[in-house]
């Protein structure tokens, strides 16, 4: 199933897209796709969308997953963006926080920083926890997944790398966080390993890639970052990007007020968004 929260930043409402693609609002069933409700989402999908309110119009989609406590990146997790940004495979995974104020839904502006020189983009594999991971092995990883959706992990390059300490004051502008559209569960989802991922920015194509280029895949992640700390419902995995980002072109380009980025991965939806300078 496909699970969306809609309506206004801080009061989204529950609801999820029916086989005609339309808006079933589930406020009657839950309060929101978050916390609990993620460990019960298979209890949801026995309710008969046609039975569920349809919802007018084309309201704001908000992040398709709320609650979240910990966003956490993956870092040059594709041996071809880690040669485009001049870096060697790492030996383990690069581990990086966004912070959850980052956060917005998919079709919400890039907000351009005012002292921003560098700001790139990233189409990128996320997965949501569904069930408490701690100590997980590799085998049982999946079971921990809720679902699957699309980020774009838009950062800061003069932040994140020119500026020293860690990457994160470059990965957590307001707005560098799109969500959603929609939480897709994994028997959707298929095969995560297959995944034609796309990025553009004003029509022309920038990154084209699949996730069967990624170094280190979905269940060795989940079950590597269960080693460190408790992964809980609701917390975002992002995990990472193919090449064709700003940083890695010749010469390098980015984002201005009035570029429009649009991205897509097969069978998660895609988003679209206007860049602006930030007031």
């Amino acid at each position: 199933m496909k699970f969306v929260r809609y309506g206004e930043r801080g009061a989204e409402r529950p609801g999820l897209i029916d086989d005609d693609g339309a808006l079933r609002d589930l406020s009657a069933h839950v309060p929101d796709i978050a916390g609990e409700v993620l460990t019960r989402l298979g209890d949801l999908a026995r309710i008969d969308p046609a039975t569920l309110p349809l919802v007018a119009g084309a309201p704001r989609l908000g992040a398709c997953v709320g609650g979240t406590r910990k966003f956490i990146c993956i870092g040059l997790n594709y041996a071809d963006h880690a040669a485009e940004s001049g870096l060697a495979v790492p030996p383990e995974p690069v581990i990086l926080a966004k912070y959850t104020s980052a956060i917005c839904g998919p079709n919400d502006p890039i907000l351009i920083p005012r002292a921003s020189t560098k700001t790139d983009w990233e189409v990128e594999l996320g997965f949501v926890i569904g069930k408490p991971a701690k100590y997980v092995t590799e085998d049982r990883a999946l079971d921990h997944i809720a679902g699957y959706c699309l980020i774009n992990d838009v950062s800061e390059r003069a932040y994140q790398i020119e500026r020293s300490g860690q990457w994160s004051k470059g990965k957590s502008c307001d707005n560098f966080g799109p969500v959603g559209p929609w939480l897709v569960t994994p028997d959707e989802v298929g095969n995560f390993d297959d995944l034609h991922m796309w990025l553009d920015v004003n029509g022309k194509r920038m990154q084209d890639g699949s996730t069967a280029t990624m170094v280190y895949r979905v269940p060795f992640l989940l079950s590597y970052l269960s080693q460190f700390f408790t992964l809980e419902p609701g917390d975002i995995v992002s995990t990472g990007t193919p090449p064709g980002v700003g940083l890695g072109m010749t010469p390098p380009t980015y984002l201005r007020a009035g570029d429009v980025v649009e991205l897509g991965i097969a069978g998660l939806g895609t988003q679209r968004q206007v860049c602006i300078d930030d007031a």
